[in-house]
């Protein structure tokens, strides 16, 4: 297995360029997990570790463009208020060890569908911004999913950014698992509420093949929601039907399809009243 290390984002486009076949490394904290336990055997390596510009992030234009390298730990720290939802899961994400190696970046990489990233960016319209030799695309989060661990990354692609505007009301993101920490989901959910274009985003994750938006429970609360009154019991039952519905779940040993099921419908219901309680008491100071 061959080992490259670039210094320069630029030297790191050259070496996927000419290595299509060389896997990523940022965090490492999935990939060395498959290599020590075989689960794949890669020609090469691309460590991108000591590429110092992945690992900055700024604001461009009245959104976050964070690094591909940005760990968890700081995400929460630095940019907690701002982004809250991709905060929450990054909190539930490991132990205090894996959250300082582990990247957004790098989940998006792997983009398996229990990944707790990905909820918050769908559900905040986040884009991903990735790169080769021969130029740079930006790719919608809710594309980026194309299969089991398959992204829309073309064979000499990198991922060099993640870009997601600041939270325009509350979000929440909610898992379940078989115990409170460093734990798989079992299935979890995120919401944001976009209370100026009134409307509400959603993202599940670990109960399909991809990470995916609960469109039909988006759209039922487009038309039903009442933003200047309570919580109407009828609209978030149905909501949390509708955003379990959007699922398609497995059996495995995690959980049964229909746990993920029921479950999904609680946290929908819950992310929403959370976020609601909020969002009316912003109203009301």
């Amino acid at each position: 297995m061959d080992f490259l290390r670039p210094t320069t984002w630029a030297e790191a486009l050259t070496a996927k360029a000419e290595r299509p076949d060389a896997l990523p490394l940022q965090g490492g904290t999935d990939v060395m997990v498959e290599l020590n336990f075989d689960v794949r055997r890669p020609a090469a390596l691309l460590d991108l570790t000591g590429v110092a510009e992945l690992a900055a992030w700024e604001l461009v234009e009245g959104a976050y463009r964070i690094g591909a390298g940005v760990p968890y730990a700081r995400i929460i720290d630095e940019l907690g208020g701002e982004l809250p939802g991709l905060a929450q899961a990054a909190r539930t994400v490991g132990s205090p060890q894996i959250r300082n190696r582990g990247t957004v970046g790098g989940n998006l990489g792997a983009a398996s569908p229990a990944g707790d990233s990905h909820p918050p960016l769908l559900a905040a319209g986040a884009t991903v911004e990735v790169a080769s030799a021969a130029g740079t695309r930006m790719i919608p989060a809710s594309e980026f999913y194309l299969g089991v661990k398959r992204s829309a990354l073309r064979p000499d692609e990198l991922i060099r950014a993640v870009w997601i505007r600041p939270a325009a009301g509350p979000q929440y993101f909610s898992k379940v698992g078989t115990r409170n920490a460093m734990v798989i989901a079992v299935c979890s959910f995120a919401l944001a509420l976009h209370p100026a274009e009134r409307r509400v985003g959603t993202g599940i994750g670990s109960a399909a093949p991809t990470p995916r938006r609960a469109l039909e429970a988006e759209e039922f609360l487009a038309a039903e929601l009442d933003w200047e009154a309570r919580l109407d019991p009828g609209v978030l039952r149905r909501f949390g039907e509708l955003a379990a519905a959007a699922a398609s779940p497995i059996d495995d040993v995690r959980g049964t399809a229909g746990y993920r099921t029921h479950a999904l419908a609680v946290l929908a219901r819950r992310t929403l009243t959370w976020a609601w309680n909020d969002y009316r008491k912003a109203r009301a100071a």
